[in-house]
């Protein structure tokens, strides 16, 4: 059989790209084509170059099509999404309070082709690609930096029948209490009787990277992360008598915890953010909202390691109360858990299937019972959520921060905070100035600007208070 002669220009008006593919291109004539057939092979090869995918079981072209599919598909994975010039609709809740940052990256958030709609808390601040604040209703996709690091972070309250003076009665024995039955940031809780059936979840033995983190997980279940997290005792007033959680009015010794899935979370996070803006190229300044197609293999993984992560922090808060609950001798009488930094599936107003993002927001749909915390020396809110769609059914989590870790160092000196938790009568063990009550905005005011979004059935007043380094 005659060699063909295969001129460049040829290979490229036939469709082939430059490189290794040409080499491909080049091997099958030279196998499969005479001389004489110069003009059939490239027609066949501009057919094959132009849909490979209906020739990759092709005894002739199988090999060229199935790598021309291949370099496709990297091709396109690697050109850059555009935002879209039309912003989906949100609504921001107290914008007079929130920086402009924020905002900003709200702004950017509702211009990603996928984003149906989306709301900004009263407690909102910067963050990385999502606000702390910010609620993201996106089409069939999942975003791993609008969860955020931290997955399934959350509130723990339980309510004890015991009287508010115990607090005074007992605060010696209480203090040490929490000393030995939580542990924070690297700190191992070293219990035996830690163990919780999270670990036997099925999800361990599927997913390489749960794989790898398991050991981990084990090692912290039960413990508490560093920075705003922490473990308290205070007191709960129950002023609502509707109230869902079957308590009459009145005051009550109560435990409070925040905290979420640890170094477990984390680094799903990361890998997941990683794979994420490996496979969606958007624009740098919002490259960090790179998503996942729930369609895709990595999306699905990705949501079950999420979920994965938030049943395992809400396991470590049930630890930590199991402890404390027998050290005091008494079971609680009621308790209310709610988390944020996790991704839902749900349905908007229009009835658009939604996976809703609530970045340091939390759920608010009607009747959805949470915890609104202040700080160390601000009261948090036992709440009833009221289903407000313009808000994706959604409440802040907190009172959130008004300036940065390394500002409130700057600002505030450690007699001030002692001051402070004197007059307010709170005994705090552990914790620093990053920490200190003024870096925080006022949840009064925060509470103000949410009425339409929740009820507030009682609240929560921190007296001894445990932190990272106590």
């Amino acid at each position: 059989m005659a060699k063909l002669k295969i001129k460049g220009n040829d290979l490229k008006t036939a469709g082939v790209p430059s490189g290794p593919l040409a080499g491909l291109a080049v091997a099958v004539a030279k196998k499969h084509f005479r001389t004489e057939d110069y003009d059939r092979f490239l027609k066949e090869l501009a057919i094959v170059s132009e849909s490979p995918e209906k020739f990759t079981d092709n005894i002739v072209w199988d090999i060229y099509a199935n790598k021309l599919v291949s370099h496709l598909k990297e091709e396109e994975a690697q050109k850059e999404i555009p935002l879209n010039e039309t912003p989906a609709p949100y609504q921001i809740w107290g914008q007079k309070n929130i920086d402009a940052s924020a905002i900003q990256q709200m702004d950017i958030a509702v211009h990603l082709p996928v984003t149906h709609s989306g709301a900004l808390m009263p407690d909102a601040h910067h963050g990385y690609g999502l606000p702390i604040g910010g609620v993201l209703g996106v089409e069939n996709a999942v975003i791993p930096y609008g969860v955020g690091m931290d997955i399934g972070c959350r509130m723990c309250l339980s309510v004890f029948p015991l009287p508010a003076s115990y607090i005074n009665e007992k605060s010696y024995e209480l203090k040490h209490i929490l000393k030995d039955n939580s542990r924070f940031g690297k700190d191992i809780f070293d219990d035996p009787n830690s163990d919780d059936p999270i670990l036997d979840r099925k999800e361990f033995g599927e997913l390489q990277i749960l794989k790898r983190l398991k050991d981990k997980a084990y090692k912290q279940l039960g413990s508490s992360g560093s920075g705003n997290h922490f473990v308290e005792f205070g007191i709960s007033e129950i002023i609502d008598p509707s109230n869902e959680m079957g308590l009459p009015l009145g005051t009550y010794f109560s435990l409070l915890t925040h905290s979420g899935s640890r170094g477990f979370g984390a680094n799903i996070a990361q890998h997941y953010t990683k794979v994420a803006m490996a496979r969606t190229k958007l624009p740098k300044h919002a490259k960090h909202l790179a998503w996942l197609s729930l369609d895709s293999e990595e999306g699905m993984e990705y949501w079950l390691a999420m979920n994965l992560a938030g049943d395992y922090a809400s396991a470590c808060h049930h630890d930590i109360h199991r402890r404390i609950a027998t050290a005091i001798g008494e079971q609680p009488l009621s308790m209310v858990e709610n988390h944020h930094n996790f991704a839902w599936k749900e349905k908007a107003a229009d009835g658009t299937d939604l996976i809703v993002h609530r970045k340091g927001a939390t759920p608010a749909g009607k009747g959805v019972l949470g915890i609104i915390p202040g700080s160390m020396t601000e009261p948090g809110f036992i709440v009833r959520g009221k289903g407000d769609p313009k808000s994706l059914h959604s409440a802040s989590h907190g009172a959130g921060r008004q300036m940065s870790r390394k500002k409130a160092k700057d600002s505030f000196t450690k007699k001030e905070l002692r001051q402070l938790l004197g007059k307010k009568g709170v005994s705090l063990i552990g914790g620093g100035l990053d920490e200190s009550p003024g870096a925080y905005k006022d949840i009064h005011e925060v509470m103000n600007y949410q009425k339409d979004l929740v009820d507030v059935l009682g609240t929560f007043m921190p007296k001894i208070v445990r932190m990272d380094k106590g």
